[in-house]
């Protein structure tokens, strides 16, 4: 599969899973929401720079 396109998957992945913590976990909670949403992201970067990387 193109990596394009596994990029995307992961990045749609990401937005998920952000948007389900957001809503199931955290819906009054603006810094709380604000602070895992930036950990989240974060998490996602360093998985994506550690195996997505180009050999």
């Amino acid at each position: 599969m193109p990596r394009s396109i596994v990029a995307t998957f992961y990045v749609l992945a990401m937005i998920a899973a952000v948007v389900c913590v957001d809503v199931l976990l955290l819906r009054h909670q603006f810094w709380a929401r604000l602070f895992v949403n930036i950990g989240i992201a974060a998490v996602a970067a360093a998985t994506y720079l550690r195996f997505m990387k180009k050999p």
